[in-house]
């Protein structure tokens, strides 16, 4: 069967146009998984706590469709390290603490959580368990470790024992 030459033109011009469609959408999802501001009266995804309530970083979990907000880095990990909680899509944000005020987080230094690291074992005051200060850079976090003790652990190191304080990283064990 042979299509005329205007009808060709046309089934290609609406097959490009579903293509550019689902970029639209691919570019629409990418640009919904950016971090997102904490608002004054965002409730912790775990223990519901009044997030801006505590000092510290905090951390969110931004899927398609949801944002899931955390009162703490250890929060954030705590519910990342349940494996149901990794197949969602989510992209996870920290605060880089090396440009924040330690009691007011700056949400526009908030980094990607997976590229971090992580400082375990300060004195600081935080959320609720373990205060895990979010770095940026390596030698921001090992400035924070050498003046205040606590040692510098990337994102794939940190584990439970880390989060409850058994492995002696916070004076809370």
């Amino acid at each position: 069967m042979l299509l005329s030459r205007p009808l060709r033109l046309g089934l290609a011009a609406g097959l490009f146009a579903v293509l550019l469609g689902g970029c639209d959408d691919a570019a629409q999802q990418t640009a919904n998984l950016a971090p997102v501001p904490f608002q004054n009266g965002d409730e912790c995804h775990v223990c519901g706590m009044i997030i801006s309530d505590f000092a510290g970083p905090k951390g969110e979990a931004v899927a398609p469709g949801s944002v899931h907000k955390f009162c703490s880095t250890a929060e954030l990990l705590g519910w990342w390290l349940q494996p149901e909680n990794q197949h969602g899509g989510a992209r996870l944000y920290v605060h880089d603490m090396a440009r924040s005020d330690w009691n007011h987080p700056d949400d526009r230094h908030l980094i990607d959580a997976t590229t971090a690291f992580y400082v375990v074992g300060v004195k600081r005051p935080g959320a609720m368990g373990a205060t895990l200060a979010s770095f940026a850079e390596r030698a921001d976090a090992e400035r924070m470790a050498n003046a205040e003790g606590g040692r510098v652990l990337r994102f794939d190191e940190i584990d439970q024992s880390v989060l409850q304080g058994t492995s002696g990283d916070h004076p809370h064990h």
